[in-house]
């Protein structure tokens, strides 16, 4: 078993990748350095967006990441809000890209 990244760790890696593809993002709520777990939101810039977490496979150990939902930002918005009344360690990065690129798909990501 590999050792797991704190989540600080993770966000601050992310965060560099998204910069090197001129992807903006931010950190729009700080959950805990060490153990939070993190929510990314992709905002398209026309009203519309989509929200990942990320999922465990237990028969395989993997991990990947899941779309929690999507559709208008207002609605993903209170999904989000919601989730953070459930784990106030929770992280959220807003990713915003017309293009709708969030890199998770990317190795080293999940």
């Amino acid at each position: 078993m590999s050792p797991r990244l704190t989540a600080r760790f993770w966000v601050d890696a992310y965060l560099a990748r998204l910069r090197l593809y001129d992807i903006p993002a931010f950190v729009t709520a700080h959950g805990d350095d060490t153990a939070g777990a993190v929510l990314v939101k992709l905002a398209t810039l026309d009203g519309q967006a989509r929200a990942f977490t990320r999922s465990f496979d237990l028969m395989t150990g993997a991990r990947h990441w899941a779309e929690l939902t999507s559709g208008a930002e207002r609605d993903v918005d209170e999904a989000i809000a919601k989730q953070r009344s459930f784990d106030p360690d929770l992280w959220v990065i807003e990713v915003e890209d017309r293009q709708g690129r969030h890199l998770l798909d990317q190795d080293g990501l999940a």
